[in-house]
C-alpha cells in the first residue's frame, strides 16, 4: 500500500473527477471509500451518514418519520450538490442507483464504480447490523439474493466499472479501482 500511496503522490491529484461507489448494502462501499481516501488523499462523502447528520436522525428514523420517497429526494439533492466538488469519493447508499435521475447526476462529474459481492458474503457482513431498514426483519441469504436480483439490472446499467469484492483485500480492491478508473 505504501508504494501505491507514493505513486499517487508523484502523480498529484489522482482524478479530475469524483469516484462514485455504488452497490448493494454490505458490499464494502464504506470500507473501500475509507481506504481509497487514505491511499489517494481524497475526501469522502458517505451519503447515508451525511444525510443522517443533516436530518438529525438515523436512516431508519427518517424512513419511519418521513417515508422512503422523502429520503430518496434527499439522496438526489445531495448528488446534485456533489457536482460542485472534484476529486471526492462518494459512497452511495444501496438504493441510490434505482432512480434514473440519480444515475444522470452521478455521471455528470464522476466515474461510477459498482462493487459486488455474493449474497452469502453480504449476509456475513450485515448480520449484526441494525442500520439497514430493508433487511431488518428478514436477514436471510434468500432475501438478500432476491433484493440483489431486483437491483442488478439498474446497478449494472449505472456502472462505468464493475469490481467484485469477494475474497479480495481492501488494498487489492483499491488498486483495481485506481488502475481501472485511470484507464
Amino acid at each position: 500500500m505504501e508504494k501505491l500511496r507514493e505513486k499517487n503522490e508523484r502523480l498529484g491529484q489522482p482524478f479530475e473527477y469524483n469516484i462514485v461507489l455504488i452497490g448493494f448494502m454490505g458490499v464494502g462501499k464504506s470500507t473501500i471509500s475509507k481506504k481509497l481516501s487514505e491511499i489517494c488523499s481524497m475526501d469522502v462523502v458517505e451519503m447515508d451518514q451525511l444525510i443522517a447528520q443533516r436530518e438529525g436522525m438515523s436512516i431508519p428514523e427518517i424512513f419511519e418519520t418521513y417515508g422512503e420517497p422523502y429520503f430518496r429526494d434527499l439522496e438526489t439533492n445531495l448528488l446534485i450538490e456533489m457536482q460542485s466538488k472534484r476529486n471526492v469519493i462518494i459512497s452511495c447508499g444501496g438504493g441510490v442507483p434505482m432512480r434514473e435521475v440519480n444515475v444522470k447526476e452521478m455521471k455528470k462529474n464522476g466515474k461510477v464504480i459498482l462493487l459486488t459481492a455474493k449474497p452469502e458474503t453480504i449476509m456475513e457482513r450485515v448480520k449484526d447490523s441494525h442500520d439497514r431498514p430493508l433487511l431488518e426483519n428478514n436477514k436471510t441469504v434468500e432475501h438478500i439474493s432476491s433484493l440483489m436480483e431486483l437491483r442488478r439490472e439498474k446497478y449494472e446499467a449505472a456502472a462505468d466499472i464493475i469490481i467484485e469484492t469477494d475474497h479480495k483485500s481492501t488494498v487489492e480492491i483499491c488498486e483495481e479501482i485506481i488502475t481501472r478508473a485511470r484507464a
